[in-house]
């Protein structure tokens, strides 16, 4: 695969839970990471004060496969909207810059499921090690797939 500086990737699924279930999870971004994340991921916390309450809100875990700390913040968030936007704060493992919003939304005529989309953009370091890079994509290629298995496993 050929790696652009400016990756944009766009991901949607339907999730067997309600939209308020699906929601109570998706603002949480501690229960995201571990959620999509699993075992590639260690030491995952809130970090400088960071809160599930408090916007904007830092957060930090480690991928285990490169042992490089991802330093995110919960940029915004939409209650009313069931949306919530995080982003970078610090490159690590070859990106330079990264974004995402993920938005939960009710499906009118199936109340008990959602429609969940995932959108990011990664801004690719110069002298990135392509094989990480490529790691990191091909993980975030699965995680919606995890959310969505995650919602059906608890459903049944």
């Amino acid at each position: 695969m050929a790696i652009q500086r400016k990756h944009t990737m766009f991901h949607s699924t339907i999730l067997d839970a309600g939209p308020d279930t699906v929601w109570s999870v998706v603002r949480d971004a501690m229960q995201v990471v571990r959620i999509v994340s699993g075992n590639a991921v260690k030491d995952v916390g809130w970090a400088e004060g960071g809160a599930l309450e408090r916007v904007p809100s830092r957060y930090d875990f480690t991928l285990v496969f490169c042992d490089g700390l991802v330093q995110q913040e919960v940029a915004g968030r939409s209650e009313v909207e069931r949306c919530s936007t995080y982003r970078a704060v610090a490159p690590t493992t070859g990106v330079d810059g990264y974004v995402a919003t993920m938005r939960v939304r009710p499906i009118t005529n199936d109340p008990g499921r959602s429609y969940f989309e995932w959108s990011r953009e990664l801004t690719i370091a110069d002298d990135a090690d392509p094989a990480i890079v490529e790691g990191i994509i091909a993980m975030m290629e699965k995680q919606t797939d995890s959310m969505r298995d995650h919602f059906a496993a608890s459903k049944g």
